[in-house]
């Protein structure tokens, strides 16, 4: 007796290889259009530079001799650091890995969405065993700052990995203590998660209702690593946080500029089309992602990546936003878009998907932001295609700036001085002799400079990203995330440079030397480059808040004179 090809084996083969695809074909076509779309920003290989210092010896810092934490993802900064071990090209195992990560992160959501309907979430809700078509993976794949950060270097990929993999063993095993510790890694994927990490672990304790030895044991796996990893940043950096976290001020309120932030984001790409799409088919579906009246361990599972989202878009537009297109704002949006990655195939999810799938066409071929491969009025970059235009390269990985001569011209004055031996310090493209050993580059772009600038010498910012002076300068109220300028002769005094540059004031030049003796400063110096001693270490544990706090004015003259007015002198040490 032969099996009817209409029988029931053969029709749950024909729904498992359905699910298969439902779930594999967004992580693959996310890797093409990654692909396509690959990219080295300039802010991935300040990463670079902090790895080839950890591999050469110098320990987790940008320039050897002074403790600074540029990396704003400290596990992606790790994850590097292995690669580059194992032999690989850093900056290709950073454009790569980010990638692969993405696409793990999409496959990884795509099961949870099966998970959630099928039992692992809300009992007895979903998809029943049936067919299943993309949704919210749609929505996202149509967005170009998908496709370009899903490269760039940056630890995006890690942070979608991290979230969609955190999300499904929360509905797979909210019981068990490796959960747990999982969902405690959002600060060390990047510090703004640690709100993510919060509400996923509130999930978990509503799901899972343990005792209360369950809780603190829940408590010790999620907080393990990241409060040891606290301690030894407050030690070893004397900082809370990393030091970009202090030069763009992350716990500041700028409202207005990041509300302008977000309708940068959603505005060019009518953002609010498809949201409201999916908003309608949650309400009008005959088969929803949870129920409205389930319990609260029922809807524990869809709730809290759509509250973790909402709150990571919060807290992007208070703090004013950033000057990279869109890329704040993704790791928002997967989350409140995760219970419906993929969804059933009934009548009203079907007109959705159909909706949001013309949107999609039409956003992927057609809607681009009106400055695509510049920077905006705002300040707002289409970071990728700024860096395609001033490499000359549709794929810049290792950066040589063939359309940027000014830039080319600073690598060559940092390779002919470092070749000369001769101690020098240079103010953008002004080489001034004497000075700390070495090459002291002072540039804008930080990643760019910190390739180009031997370990041994110093790729140095204005703005503070691994400068910790400039990093505790007030701002300027300049271009978002690039709010802070030392003035130069803050760093001619700092680095103490034999010679006075052309243009210079010599008594603001000297009221910084003065200043930095005072206690403030001598501290701030101390704790980042003295000798690692067990008494420093704790110094720098036990000042971490008060030194992280600290900011002086931009003006040398103002700043001896508020800093270090009468009474409040001395070396600090």
């Amino acid at each position: 007796m032969t099996t009817s090809a209409y029988s029931p084996v053969r029709g749950s083969e024909a729904v498992a290889l359905g699910r298969l695809g439902s779930w594999l074909v967004p992580a693959l076509v996310l890797c093409v259009a990654g692909f396509q779309r690959r990219w080295m920003s300039d802010d991935g290989h300040i990463y670079v530079r902090t790895v080839r210092q950890i591999l050469a010896g110098n320990g987790p810092v940008f320039n050897a001799g002074e403790r600074a934490e540029s990396s704003t993802g400290t596990l992606w900064q790790w994850l590097l650091v292995l690669a580059g071990a194992c032999g690989l090209d850093i900056a290709t195992a950073a454009m790569y890995g980010g990638l692969l990560l993405t696409a793990a992160g999409f496959a990884l959501a795509g099961l949870g969405a099966l998970r959630l309907r099928d039992g692992g979430g809300a009992p007895g809700v979903g998809g029943g065993g049936g067919f299943f078509v993309p949704c919210g993976a749609l929505v996202l794949l149509a967005l170009p700052p998908v496709w370009d950060f899903a490269t760039s270097g940056l630890e995006t990929g890690l942070a979608t990995c991290w979230i969609a993999g955190g999300w499904l063993a929360l509905l797979a095993r909210p019981r068990s203590p490796w959960t747990s510790a999982l969902l405690g890694l959002g600060p060390l994927v990047r510090p703004d998660l640690a709100l993510v990490s919060v509400v996923f672990l509130a999930a978990q304790w509503t799901m899972a209702r343990p005792s209360w030895r369950g809780v603190l044991a829940g408590a010790g796996a999620a907080g393990a690593l990241p409060a040891a990893y606290e301690v030894f940043r407050m030690g070893y950096y004397g900082h809370l946080m990393p030091l970009p976290g202090v030069t763009k001020e992350a716990s500041r309120s700028l409202w207005a500029r990041g509300a302008a932030y977000f309708w940068d984001f959603a505005g060019p790409y009518v953002l609010w089309l498809p949201l409201l799409l999916v908003v309608a088919g949650f309400l009008a579906s005959e088969r929803p992602p949870v129920r409205v009246r389930g319990t609260g361990r029922e809807l524990a599972p869809a709730a809290a990546p759509v509250v973790a989202g909402a709150l990571c878009w919060l807290y992007v537009v208070k703090v004013g936003g950033d000057f990279m297109h869109g890329r704040m704002f993704l790791p928002g949006l997967l989350l409140m878009l995760l219970p419906v990655f993929l969804v059933p195939v009934t009548r009203a999810w079907g007109i959705v998907v159909l909706g949001v799938a013309v949107w999609a066409v039409a956003c992927a071929g057609v809607l681009r932001v009106p400055y695509e491969g510049r920077i905006g009025a705002g300040g707002i970059a289409d970071e990728r295609g700024v860096y395609v235009r001033q490499n000359a390269a549709p794929h810049p990985l290792h950066h040589d700036f063939a359309g940027q001569p000014g830039n080319r011209a600073y690598a060559g004055l940092v390779r002919a001085r470092a070749r000369a031996g001769v101690p020098t310090l240079l103010l953008a493209r002004t080489p001034v002799t004497g000075g700390a050993p070495g090459v002291t580059g002072v540039y804008n772009t930080l990643g760019f400079s910190g390739s180009v600038v031997p370990l041994s010498g110093a790729a140095l910012d204005p703005i503070g990203l691994a400068y910790p002076l400039a990093a505790h300068s007030e701002g300027i109220d300049g271009r978002v995330g690039h709010d802070k300028r030392l003035p130069d002769e803050w760093i001619v005094a700092e680095r103490g440079a034999a010679e006075l540059p052309a243009g210079l004031d010599p008594a603001r030049v000297d009221a910084a030397r003065r200043a930095l003796r005072c206690a403030p400063f001598a501290e701030l110096r101390a704790a980042t480059r003295d000798p690692l001693t067990a008494k420093r270490f704790w110094r720098n544990l036990t000042g971490a808040v008060e030194r992280t706090a600290f900011r002086f004015p931009n003006d040398p003259v103002r700043a001896e004179r508020e800093v270090c007015g009468p009474g409040r002198g001395g070396d600090g040490r």
